[in-house]
């Protein structure tokens, strides 16, 4: 699994326009460029199961399967709380990821594929048209919504939380004008930008060798010859405790040295994606096993396919004092068949892990 090839997301200004449906966006931020209009997923399903708060769309990865008509086009939309005492250590019940897919010839899109240098005509104000009528959506979030704004009854919203947040930010004021509505960003969600990709490089060098010079590099390495230096704690505890921590921080110091020299050739990445691959993990700790991954509803195993790096984090603009939203990495997976679930987004895994607190000292440079 480890041999899949690799691929590297980016982020990148662009035009409102290309990060719509029709243009089958990778994205990150704003809110979500649907794909199929039909059995979108609403509250509770987008609740944080913590808080219990809406979530907020995070990002969404254009992933089609290359021979399966089924999944011609594919999407995965990832979501999570901006809640930041709902990210406690490795809990990832605060993030939720869905899957949605369509065949060539569909309802929603044309057959041939969308041109890349111009806007299509009914492009107004960057919303997505597609023909589809009856799909309510949240003004402030983007997710399907069908509480209205009592007094307008124009708005509409995905639950109370977000109705009220709407009314304080600028609804106020602007309910009942004959002005119409200025389609203004919501202070809710993240920065909108593009997830261009490419494929990242493999170095040419013995692995062995590598983990070797990655065990002195910068200090980080912890000899398991540490015991020795703390006679103390050797009167304390038996010496097989000793070696069984040594041994677990050395293996925990070799994973984050390895996570570090693996993306320090391109620093910027904010996902890594290899569907059927392994994820770049960033500590020995908090790693699952195959029986933490429950397979699919239709039988079929889930494997990895992308995973969200920590420099994300530096973009969403969620820094805050005394607290913040935070992770390692957070790995996604998904049914290995794609299975086909017509009019429906699919939820599949996640598995979130944090750095450990040395760890996280070290990555605050991010």
């Amino acid at each position: 699994m480890s041999s899949a090839e690799v691929v590297l997301g980016f982020l990148e200004d662009a035009e409102p326009w290309r990060l719509r449906s029709p243009q089958f966006p990778s994205k990150v931020g704003g809110k979500p460029a649907w794909l199929s209009r039909r059995g979108l997923p609403s509250l509770p399903e987008l609740e944080c199961e913590i808080c219990r708060l809406p979530m907020v769309f995070l990002l969404q990865v254009y992933a089609p399967i290359s021979g399966q008509d089924r999944s011609f086009h594919r999407t995965l939309f990832f979501f999570c709380c901006k809640t930041p005492e709902c990210y406690t250590r490795n809990e990832s019940r605060c993030m939720k990821v869905f899957r949605n897919q369509l065949p060539r010839r569909n309802e929603f899109y044309p057959y041939d594929p969308p041109p890349e240098d111009e806007p299509p005509c009914d492009a107004e104000e960057g919303q997505s048209v597609l023909p589809v009528s009856g799909v309510k959506l949240c003004w402030v979030c983007g997710c399907p919504g069908n509480k209205a704004c009592a007094r307008c009854h124009t708005v509409t919203y995905c639950g109370k939380h977000h109705q009220t947040l709407h009314w304080k930010q600028s609804h106020k004021k602007e309910c009942g004008s004959q002005e119409g509505f200025p389609v203004t960003p919501s202070l809710l969600l993240f920065p909108e930008t593009e997830l261009v990709t490419e494929p990242e490089e493999e170095e040419e060098k013995d692995v062995k060798e590598a983990e070797g010079e990655q065990e002195v590099e910068d200090g980080g390495g912890i000899s398991t010859q540490r015991s020795v230096d703390c006679p103390s704690l050797a009167e304390s505890l038996a010496e097989s405790d000793l070696e069984e921590m040594a041994m677990h921080e050395t293996e925990d110091s070799k994973v984050f040295q390895r996570f570090k020299k693996k993306i320090a050739p391109e620093p910027h990445q904010v996902i890594r994606y290899s569907r059927g691959g392994s994820p770049l993990w960033v500590s020995s700790q908090h790693v699952p096993s195959d029986e933490d991954i429950p397979s699919c509803i239709c039988g079929a195993k889930r494997t990895f396919e992308f995973q969200v790096m920590p420099q994300l984090l530096n973009n969403l603009s969620v820094d805050s004092t005394g607290a913040s939203i935070d992770w390692g990495t957070v790995a996604v997976y998904t049914c290995s068949a794609s299975c086909e679930r017509s009019d429906q987004y699919c939820p599949e895994v996640i598995w979130k892990q944090d750095f450990s607190s040395e760890q996280h000292t070290q990555t605050e440079q991010r």
